[in-house]
């Protein structure tokens, strides 16, 4: 078993100056926004010192600073998965790969396919890119969430949409798609000469006993029709420090990488190059570490509720550190992290953010301190029982 990584306590994180932690007053528990209450990987914190102390700040370098090398690395090691770091490109993040594909993939007016509820910027980044949104929601029996593969062949086979946005997994529902799933979605994509672009920002958190499987290495109608969006900053905490990697395999979606502006490299932040170099090669036993960190909320979480919110619906999520909530039951409206702000003083994301499918739910960051998960249910219980 690694070694669980301990949170920050909270008067060391309320020093901190980003938007988590400077968005709300003192007496509020920030719950919402994707950033872990982690410290950094020691050999991240370690690099980037070096790169301070010898003045190395600087505009970011055009072969990818070792970005590109170490990621294919932890895939082989990770997934099995072997991308060629000649078909990858690095950029300032993974909404910025999404939008610059989606603008050399789509004409003005395009639809393209997201699957709500899903990461509220989809709905922005897709007009952002000059294409129209088309929600296919996921399907839910109840259980589980899964892709809607008629509905999504019925968008492209009308027209309606050129391709479509997958994220995978699936912000906020910790969704790990299935493989067979995801080949089925290759296969409808491939009849309609159309396109996935596939957000695998949440990959490497995906837990244990679940099997996270590449969009890029499903069939070879995927590997001609798609483009892949990696990155460190959500497994390593590195948000701030801007680096992603935009990844196809050989063919057509590598002329659309050797195509892409040389500013999009340029505008990749130095910082973000080394940390996420450094994370990809030399902290894996601290990833590890948090994904069992990540666990083990994931599950204290389920026991809170259950002992003290059993109204509350909560599927355990599969990958990623998002629990997505459904107090509907609550009577709370559509939007009951309002209330739960105003009145519990813990914020959540609210889950109309998500797509008309989010009315009644709210979306939980359960990368904290046990202890501040444990104070957050209680605060939402106490105000649950005053009606």
């Amino acid at each position: 078993m690694p070694a669980t990584t301990q949170a920050h306590p909270l008067d060391v994180l309320r020093r901190r100056g980003s938007e988590k932690w400077t968005a709300h007053p003192a007496d509020v528990l920030p719950l919402f926004v994707a950033e872990m209450d982690y410290p950094l990987a020691p050999a991240v914190v370690a690099a980037l010192h070096e790169a301070v102390d010898r003045g190395d700040a600087g505009y970011a370098e055009a072969s990818g600073g070792g970005a590109k090398e170490a990621f294919a690395a932890y895939a082989e090691r990770a997934w099995g998965w072997s991308p060629d770091p000649a078909g990858m490109r690095t950029a300032t993040d993974v909404s910025v790969v999404i939008v610059e594909a989606l603008r050399r993939l789509t004409a003005p007016g395009d639809g393209v396919v997201i699957t709500p509820p899903v990461y509220p910027p989809f709905f922005e980044l897709v007009p952002e890119a000059g294409a129209a949104v088309v929600e296919v929601p996921l399907l839910d029996d109840g259980t589980t969430y899964r892709l809607d593969l008629d509905g999504i062949e019925a968008a492209l086979a009308s027209g309606a949409a050129r391709g479509v946005l997958l994220c995978h997994p699936h912000n906020p529902l910790g969704l790990v798609h299935d493989r067979a799933d995801l080949v089925a979605l290759s296969e409808v994509v491939a009849r309609h000469g159309g396109f996935v672009v596939s957000d695998e920002i949440h990959a490497p958190l995906t837990h244990t006993g679940r099997t996270f499987t590449p969009y890029l290495t499903v069939s070879d109608a995927a590997r001609a029709h798609g483009v892949a969006a990696e990155s460190g900053s959500k497994a390593f905490n590195l948000a701030g420090l801007k680096c992603a990697l935009v990844v196809t395999a050989d063919g057509p979606m590598a002329d659309l990488v050797r195509g892409l502006p040389e500013e999009m490299t340029g505008r990749t932040g130095h910082l973000g190059v080394i940390a996420t170099r450094e994370g990809f090669a030399h902290g894996l036993d601290w990833l590890d570490g948090t994904v069992a960190a990540i666990e083990h909320n994931a599950d204290l979480l389920g026991a809170l509720l259950a002992d003290r919110l059993p109204q509350v619906g909560y599927r355990r999520p599969g990958a990623s550190y998002l629990a997505w909530l459904d107090l509907s039951a609550l009577g709370w409206g559509d939007d009951p992290a309002a209330r739960i702000l105003a009145e519990a003083r813990v914020a959540l994301t609210s889950g109309p953010d998500f797509g008309r499918q989010g009315a009644g739910f709210a979306r939980l960051n359960l990368a904290c301190a046990p202890e501040v998960l444990t104070e957050a249910v209680d605060r939402i219980a106490r105000l649950a029982a005053r009606g």
